[in-house]
């Protein structure tokens, strides 16, 4: 049996609204420092029967978990 975590993130240049919102919030609660936050998803799961996980995880983000439009992800295997 395969754990398998699909990190799904905005890409480059996409708007991400809520990470601008997360970067207000932590500025205005004391964290000048904070910028360019990003907001993505992380999803995990075990995977079991796959003799290719990393590629089963692949075909599911490219079909489900990620709109490869305006998404790119990460996956990894253990």
């Amino acid at each position: 049996m395969a754990k398998v975590k699909v990190h799904v993130f905005l890409k480059p240049g996409v708007l991400d609204v809520q990470g601008k919102a997360v970067e207000g919030a932590l500025q205005g609660l004391g964290w000048p420092g904070v910028a360019n936050a990003r907001v993505g998803k992380l999803i995990e799961f075990d995977l079991d029967g796959a003799e290719d996980p990393q590629g089963e995880a692949k075909k599911m983000c490219e079909q489900l978990l990620a709109n490869t439009v305006i998404e790119g992800y990460r996956i990894e295997v253990a």
